[in-house]
């Protein structure tokens, strides 16, 4: 585990972008339950944190896919992150939506980007990876090189995980749920007793 990682997951649950109640699960909108609730919307609030936030995604990018020529972010979640990461690297940014709008000119990618450009995605949280990957679908139909992406956080779901080996796309995060699971045992927010079964679900939250 790198110091990132730690770093950003301590940022997380001292904000309350990150939420653990292994007694009294949360229910996401999929139906799941989960321990855990993520929210990384909350460091726009905070100048400092944001501020972390863009120039470390910005690192992200500049270090893993220097060959990117423009930026596109994931809506809704990723819009402002993905809009701080293109200005401080000073390229073209765009965001791709959920589903084409219902009026006008129905656009599934908002905003214009270079003909065929090498685009690398901004995304604020990983799940499933189901949403982030039909962004990175629409962008290639729509002619562009996706040549990777970048995210606040992961959950780590092997689903997750295999779905981006398949779209032969490769992710790099600031934190991730491991990270954030020991950052809170180190600060006393969880317990040990809490361990097992936190790793648990990660394994199979379709099933919890």
């Amino acid at each position: 585990m790198d110091k990132l990682e730690k770093l950003f997951a301590a940022k997380l649950l001292e904000v309350k972008a990150v939420k653990l109640q292994p007694g009294q699960p949360f229910t996401w909108a999929s139906g799941w339950k989960s321990p855990i609730y993520c929210d990384n919307r909350k460091t726009l609030s905070y100048p400092a944190l944001r501020s972390f936030v863009k120039t470390e995604l910005t690192r992200l990018v500049l270090e893993n896919f220097p060959e990117a020529e423009a930026v596109a972010g994931v809506a809704t979640g990723a819009i402002a992150q993905g809009a701080l990461v293109a200005d401080l690297l000073g390229k073209p940014f765009a965001y791709v939506r959920s589903k084409p709008k219902d009026h006008g000119m129905e656009n599934l990618i908002e905003g214009t980007l270079p003909e065929g450009a090498r685009v690398v995605v901004v995304e604020d949280l990983i799940s499933t990876g189901g949403s982030s990957l039909k962004a990175v679908d629409a962008l290639r139909r729509a002619g562009f090189q996706v040549v990777g992406m970048v995210a606040s956080f992961t959950y780590g779901f092997p689903v997750a995980e295999e779905a981006f080996r398949e779209a032969d796309v490769r992710l790099m995060t600031l934190s991730n749920y491991n990270a954030v699971v020991a950052e809170a045992l180190r600060t006393g927010y969880i317990q040990e007793s809490d361990i097992e079964m936190l790793s648990e679900w990660r394994k199979a939250p379709e099933k919890w």
